[in-house]
């Protein structure tokens, strides 16, 4: 290490001290402390939405959620339905089914109150090792060490890491673990992502208003702009589908899909089996086709023919959802895309 950690983190939390963000969830360095705690419940949540997300993205969300289930107990209590609909949108939507599966778990076995170590945390469904450390440093002052993509950026630079993540990530971590002090933890952590969102960014660091400039390797060397390396991705493939939405006076035939796999939980349109589920169309009739859908997921991208009919006898798949309780909002993106294409297309 090419300088001392102690050192480090009272230069960095100097900087916390005076620039951190100001965001829904956190609680602010000055009102910590003045003995004002965290919300476990808010750390938690926000933490889970902001996987593979970003803040902006996170925020109404977050808004959203805590103004309808204020608690963990009123989260627990909460219909599936209604977290996916709220949820729609923000994708990976296996996070939402996870959400409600800890929510249940931590009124049912901990009295409403989660865990306040990391390895009790990790007793939880749908936590894992980087929410576990979050919630433990952040909301309790643990010295668990979080690492998200800001950190690896961070570390990558302040030591001149060569290797290409994702096979550097354990090397990093060590990194950030030896950073981590005993006081103030929670702030050292988000001071350090703050860090990485606001000035090591990806593109172009703010290298001169930097608290760790003078003790970063990379920028001494003059190779802060090409770290992290990253491995070269594969190339995604392409899949092909088609999704019917089939429609009568008042009424739209909608699929609530199964809990696991692709889009698990949510609303959408029946569909072909391009995602390994689905089926032949819902019904015989006069299909027309009226667009098409692209849309990219984690693993690969997609297009989507988007195809509609009245439908006046019976149907072999779906449910009849009134037009008047339908809320595009509870569809999924690439749903609601589809949908958009089709409702121009629909019969008074």
């Amino acid at each position: 290490m090419n300088a001392n950690p102690e050192s480090l983190s009272l230069e960095l939390l100097a900087w916390y001290d005076r620039h951190a963000r100001t965001m829904p969830w956190r609680v602010a360095p000055q009102d910590r402390m003045r003995g004002v705690r965290p919300d476990p419940y808010r750390i938690w949540l926000s933490e889970v939405m902001l996987q593979q997300t970003t803040v902006a993205a996170v925020k109404d969300y977050f808004h959203r959620f805590t103004a309808r289930w204020p608690t963990i107990a009123a989260l627990a209590a909460a219909p599936d339905a209604d977290v996916m609909g709220e949820w729609a949108g923000l994708g990976y939507y296996a996070r939402a089914r996870n959400l409600l599966k800890c929510a249940r778990a931590v009124v049912a076995d901990h009295g409403g109150r989660f865990p306040t170590t990391r390895e009790g945390l990790l007793t939880l469904p749908g936590i894992g090792p980087y929410t576990a450390s979050a919630i433990a440093a952040i909301a309790h002052d643990e010295a668990a060490t979080v690492v998200d993509g800001n950190v690896e950026r961070v570390m990558s630079r302040m030591f001149r890491v060569e290797t290409p993540l994702p096979a550097a990530k354990p090397a990093l971590t060590a990194l950030a673990t030896e950073l981590t002090p005993a006081t103030r933890p929670g702030d050292h952590a988000q001071a350090v992502m703050d860090l990485g969102a606001t000035i090591c960014t990806p593109r172009n660091p703010a290298c001169g208003i930097c608290p760790w400039s003078r003790a970063c390797l990379a920028r001494i060397a003059g190779v802060q702009a090409d770290l992290p390396r990253k491995a070269p991705k594969a190339e995604k493939p392409l899949r092909r589908g088609i999704v019917w939405l089939g429609y009568r006076d008042g009424a739209l035939l909608l699929e609530r899909r199964a809990d696991k796999g692709l889009l698990g939980g949510m609303l959408g349109l029946p569909g072909d089996g391009w995602d390994g589920a689905g089926g032949p169309a819902p019904a015989d009739a006069d299909w027309r086709e009226v667009g098409e859908v692209r849309h990219t997921f984690t693993h690969f991208h997609l297009i989507l023919r988007v195809q509609v009919a009245r439908l006046d006898g019976t149907v072999a798949r779906g449910t009849w959802v009134d037009r008047s309780a339908f809320r595009p909002a509870d569809l999924p993106t690439v749903m609601r895309k589809a949908w958009d294409i089709a409702r121009a297309t629909l019969d008074d």
